[in-house]
């Protein structure tokens, strides 16, 4: 009787330890966020002291601080944390899911297919932003149906999943250079913005969707953060233990392919945000915990971090994407010897 009672101890103590560790670490990672923020709004051409950005943003009209941080700075900063956040998110959750640090939305496809829909929409069609966001959306969607069909078979296969997700990517990165190719020279110079992802031009209207549906499905995902990691135990232990894991896969995917188009669409596909912010939570706070939250913040932090670089650190300013690229791709190449020497490709 003793010994359950010490049992019991030392698994409510382990509880409460990794609770003070995810607060301790969230807390942090939003406290840097906010510190990368400042930085996005006080930074530029003209650096702007603290009162000056403070007065302005609470309405007073200072010439030329006005135009560069309400109209500029704000706009951007806004922009690189919710779509930072989105990525973040989004990619932890299909790593959690399928159990597979592969499988994140930039090497399922999942972008890919929301940037085929947007670059054909830029390119062909001319279409708002608006119309861009909403084809977006739905060119993630139907990218998604698609692999899941095809995954299948007489069960769900996490390893065929995967496979068809590079595949599905390698074909509509085919179709993107086909239409950069017959496009005209003034499509192709925005169209390979936009895919280079990127906080320039940022508008706070085109911004307004983003931060409308982060706010909306993020509570949502929150909520299912407990039953997503029974997911990681396998289908038949999360269903022994009460999870409708079909129900709850379908719920989880298409929330996070919402978030990460919408975010595809407003910045374009930042490169590898999606990939390292769940290792990188994981690591930061432990694995047995659900790190939807911190893996959002380190997403967005990555990216307000990248766009910072990107901005001040050269001699020529590159678009976030560029860098976070640079950022990203040692890890997958360190990920794949490391994987491979497992026996896990």
């Amino acid at each position: 009787m003793r010994n359950q009672l010490d049992d019991a101890n030392f698994i409510v103590k382990g509880m409460r330890q990794r609770r003070r560790r995810w607060i301790f670490i969230t807390t942090i990672l939003s406290i840097i966020a906010i510190i990368l923020c400042c930085a996005m709004l006080l930074l530029g051409n003209t650096i702007y002291p603290v009162n000056v950005v403070v007065r302005t943003l609470m309405g007073e009209d200072i010439a030329g601080a006005n135009f560069a941080i309400n109209t500029i700075r704000l706009p951007r900063m806004i922009t690189g944390l919710f779509a930072g956040f989105a990525f973040g998110v989004s990619g932890y959750i299909f790593q959690t899911m399928l159990r597979n640090p592969l499988a994140n939305p930039n090497i399922l496809g999942i972008t890919s297919g929301s940037s085929v829909a947007a670059v054909f929409c830029i390119i062909v069609l001319h279409s708002s932003n608006t119309v861009v966001s909403i084809a977006a959306v739905g060119g993630g969607l139907i990218t998604v149906i698609v692999m899941y069909v095809l995954s299948r078979g007489r069960s769900f296969s996490i390893g065929r999943l995967i496979i068809i997700g590079i595949g599905m990517q390698a074909m509509l990165d085919a179709v993107i250079s086909y239409l950069i190719l017959k496009s005209s020279q003034q499509d192709i110079a925005v169209a390979l913005r936009w895919l280079s992802g990127s906080l320039n031009g940022s508008k706070m209207s085109e911004a307004l969707p983003l931060i409308l549906i982060v706010v909306v499905f993020t509570p949502i995902l929150l909520t299912l953060g407990k039953q997503l990691s029974m997911l990681e135990l396998g289908d038949q232990m999360a269903t022994s233990l009460g999870v409708a894991t079909d129900k709850l896969r379908i719920t989880l995917i298409v929330s996070s392919v919402i978030i990460i188009a919408i975010a595809t669409s407003t910045t374009g596909p930042i490169a590898f945000v999606s990939f390292l912010a769940g290792p990188i939570a994981n690591r930061l706070v432990g694995a047995s915990a659900s790190n939807i939250l911190p893996a959002g913040l380190v997403g967005a932090n990555l990216v307000l971090f990248a766009d910072l670089i990107g901005q001040f650190a050269f001699g020529y300013r590159f678009p976030v994407g560029v860098i976070t690229g640079l950022l990203g791709a040692p890890y997958l190449i360190y990920l794949l010897i490391r994987m491979n020497r497992k026996g896990e490709l």
